[in-house]
């Protein structure tokens, strides 16, 4: 061989040599990830917005958002119904998750999640009824149970004082087996029959709560599965259809100028006394679950948790999780829009929610009340 086609061939393969090294050491984009969040409704509008917020900040993790009743969300995870993987799981409150790592670990014997759950957002339970009834069942605009059962037991209007083309008396809760709303209202339902007795799944069985629970079962037609749902369906159908219902105050705040532009008025807000206080809480999924999908659903919480984000929660009508931020000071705070009845400090006492044993039995006796 000439020096020169020598000299060729070693530049060749030197040249070669380097593009190898250079192939090795140049750093490959990033691979993106796919996470699906799985939320109760109660946060389905303010989702799509952090999600967006979200993927600008991260464009290598790609939120897939789904949408379930909070009791749906346990049992359809613990029981695998799920067309889909899930990794952040976030029903309406932490006992639910608390009811999957009972459930999870009698089946499994493990862990379900990855992290000790994350508190996102709270909100309290609160009854809204349109303004001319609310005044009539609540005179001193005080939220009566007492007053809400004899009014389904009587069955109409009239016979309360109402005008007897009012027809009959329509009261909305969600189905308490796949919604944590319909559960808190039943919860506190029972309490008020109950009065001062200790709170458990043994004082729930007495003769007045079973026959509570038989009056509300046959007053509640098809309850819907979802809070959103049923305020959707509260607007929508307005008076003589639905008259009173108890939903989240997040919820209410947020569609009230739905409602006033649907029916012409707003409903009013009553707060329940006592009433119960939920936290949106956030787990991270075991099952199918990479190391590099926590790390992005890591991301996903934590941004969550962040002060603009809160700040966005309140401006959807949730109360923050950050204690410094005060609700009226949020731009767009619906705490500063004189919505009927609203209240910063609703001066009620707040409990929190029942145990997943106190919760199971509220749904076996609801299953067994004809």
């Amino acid at each position: 061989m000439k020096p020169t086609n020598r000299k060729k061939s070693l530049i060749t393969s030197l040249g070669i040599i380097l593009a190898s090294l250079g192939l090795t050491y140049i750093p490959l984009p990033e691979i993106s990830k796919n996470i699906v969040v799985v939320s109760g409704t109660e946060l389905q509008e303010i989702l799509p917005e952090l999600e967006t917020k979200f993927e600008q900040k991260y464009p290598q993790i790609n939120l897939e958002l789904k949408y379930q009743g909070s009791q749906d969300i346990i049992n359809k995870y613990v029981d695998d119904q799920n067309d889909f993987t899930p990794t952040v799981l976030i029903p309406a409150n932490r006992e639910i998750l608390e009811e999957l790592e009972t459930r999870w670990k009698a089946q499994n014997n493990s862990e379900p999640f990855y992290d000790k759950p994350q508190p996102i957002a709270k909100t309290i339970l609160v009854a809204i009824a349109w303004p001319e009834r609310g005044q009539v069942l609540f005179p001193n605009n005080q939220f009566s149970w007492q007053k809400i059962s004899q009014a389904m037991e009587v069955g109409n209007w009239e016979k309360i004082g109402g005008k007897p083309q009012w027809g009959s008396f329509d009261f909305l809760t969600t189905n308490p087996t796949r919604s944590n709303s319909g559960q808190l209202t039943l919860s506190l339902w029972a309490k008020s029959e109950i009065g001062g007795a200790t709170f458990t799944s043994q004082s729930l069985n007495n003769s007045s709560v079973k026959s509570l629970f038989s009056l509300v079962k046959r007053s509640v037609y098809l309850p819907p599965r979802s809070t959103d749902i049923l305020l959707q369906e509260f607007i929508a159908k307005g008076e003589n259809d639905a008259d009173i219902a108890t939903v989240y105050e997040s919820i209410a705040l947020h569609r009230w100028e739905q409602s006033r532009t649907t029916q012409g008025q707003p409903y009013q807000i009553y707060y329940l006394n006592p009433t119960i206080e939920t936290v949106s809480t956030a787990a991270i999924a075991r099952r199918d679950v990479s190391s590099g999908m926590v790390d992005a659903a890591r991301k996903f919480i934590d941004f969550l948790r962040q002060p603009e984000q809160q700040k966005l929660f309140v401006q959807y009508g949730f109360r923050p999780i950050d204690q410094s931020l005060d609700l009226q000071s949020v731009p767009n705070s619906p705490w500063s829009q004189n919505i009927p009845g609203v209240k910063m400090n609703p001066g009620v006492q707040t409990m929190s929610t029942p145990n997943a044993e106190v919760l199971t039995e509220i749904k076996r006796l609801w299953e067994r009340a004809n």
